[in-house]
């Protein structure tokens, strides 16, 4: 499909299809059960069919389905390994590429935004996109000044497509526990319906992509793109080579993935205090390894505005933790809002609970991998779980919701790349509260 269906008809029907071909899938595995076939094994090819349809269909999709599927696709390592094989292919595919939009659609958006001469601003303009997102697609091009940039153009009708899609997929969310157990994407669709504005606005992507440059101006370790000029849905940056992170994790050497999850937690920490900004789409079509060595880092509609930095709390309570300081952490926890008064659950408890997950930075060395995701997935989503009966008694207070995600979507990312790094270094320098306070005279 060459462009977006933006009919409401059309987009409601694609998206129909998942919970009844789910069903369909479900009623075929009870007759094959009752066949004789192993429930285990039924449940498994239930489990497989459904993950290639539903990513299938949301690569056919732009808008909401696209964005959703680019959000989901970083944790994929966290999927058992017979089910995340089979679609591992399809996952990056949605974060690299989409349908693009026809010529004579992209000449009308530039023509709208930069005005009927929009030509001579550039020497050269290539027709084909370089790559296509969720809500736009980028160009490549040559400025009039000779630079090579990229040219970010959204896609006509994008903002309604992607409400419908996010409205339409909150519909289905449940279904979504026949891919993962235990997986609840009802709070990410949400999250990403309240980002909706911000990510149409390439006015206020910008401003954060300037932000960003700024920060890291000259950098040895990270990059920005440099804005050039802007409309409301046109961005012109300076265009980054370099190796797309997802070619990494399909078939990077060893000491390419170890770099890049070193830079990826190192931009994850320092942007807040460095560009007082998160960035809040880990997802790996969003970076470059250079080949200088330095992370190239692209897209910058999703962030998260820190101007206090990272919260001070977060950092404090994670190192009472690793010295198992349980009373501390119930305490930290209690007045940040993370344990209701409603809540029964004591301080050793709290803490076995959380110590697990915090191990990347018990050692000063660690390496992020498929298996240890997806043993934590296992404690704290099997409802069997001792794990899972008292995590579902914590909340999760509103100012941190976007951090959380952001932060489980990086660890993802690294799971993925199977990275090494020294990862306690990065949070001593950069995490307010975690480095042990300093004994004063």
């Amino acid at each position: 499909m060459s462009d977006i269906p933006r009919w409401a008809v059309t987009r409601t029907v694609k998206l129909a299809s998942l919970p009844l071909g789910i069903a369909g899938r479900a009623t075929l595995g009870l007759g094959r059960r009752l066949g004789g076939k192993p429930a285990e094994a039924v449940a498994a090819e239930i489990q497989r069919r459904t993950a290639d349809q539903l990513f299938s269909v949301l690569g056919q999709l732009k808008g909401g389905a696209m964005k959703f599927g680019q959000a989901l696709s970083v944790f994929e390592a966290a999927f058992p390994e017979e089910v995340a094989g089979p679609y591992r292919a399809a996952l990056t595919k949605l974060q690299e590429a989409a349908p693009p939009l026809p010529a004579r659609a992209v000449h009308e958006v530039l023509a709208e935004q930069l005005g009927p001469q929009w030509r001579r601003k550039f020497q050269e303009f290539d027709e084909k996109p370089a790559a296509a997102a969720s809500i736009g697609q980028v160009h490549k091009a040559i400025w009039a000044d000779g630079r090579e940039v990229a040219v970010k153009i959204q896609y006509p009708g994008a903002g309604p497509a992607l409400i419908n899609d996010l409205n339409q997929l909150a519909r289905v969310a449940r279904l979504f526990g026949a891919v993962q157990p235990g997986l609840d994407i009802k709070p990410l669709i949400t999250e990403l319906k309240s980002r909706v504005a911000e990510e149409l606005d390439y006015q206020l992507e910008a401003r954060a992509t300037r932000a960003f440059a700024k920060a890291y101006d000259g950098d040895p370790e990270i990059v920005a793109p440099k804005v050039l000029a802007g409309a409301d849905k046109v961005l012109i940056t300076e265009w980054i080579d370099g190796t797309p992170l997802s070619a990494i994790i399909a078939d990077g050497t060893q000491e390419q993935r170890d770099r890049c999850g070193l830079l990826m937690g190192t931009l994850h920490f320092s942007a807040p205090t460095r560009a007082k900004l998160l960035h809040a789409d880990p997802h790996p079509g969003n970076f470059r390894l250079l080949d200088d060595g330095r992370l190239g880092v692209l897209d910058f509609g999703a962030v998260a505005r820190l101007p206090k930095g990272l919260p001070e709390p977060v950092g404090r309570l994670t190192r009472l933790a690793l010295e198992g300081d349980a009373d501390g952490v119930m305490e930290g926890l209690r007045a940040e809002g993370f344990v209701p008064d409603s809540a029964h659950v004591d301080a050793e408890g709290i803490l076995a609970y959380l110590r697990p997950m915090l191990e990347p930075l018990a050692v000063e060395e660690f390496q992020f991998s498929r298996e240890w995701l997806r043993s934590e997935a296992r404690r704290i989503g099997d409802p069997r779980s001792p794990a899972y009966a008292l995590g579902r008694q914590l909340n999760l207070p509103p100012s941190y919701l976007l951090i959380h995600r952001v932060t489980l979507g990086s660890i993802g990312v690294l799971c993925q790349l199977n990275a090494r790094a020294p990862y306690r270094s990065i949070v001593e320098r950069w995490q307010p509260g975690f480095a042990a306070p300093k004994l004063t005279k």
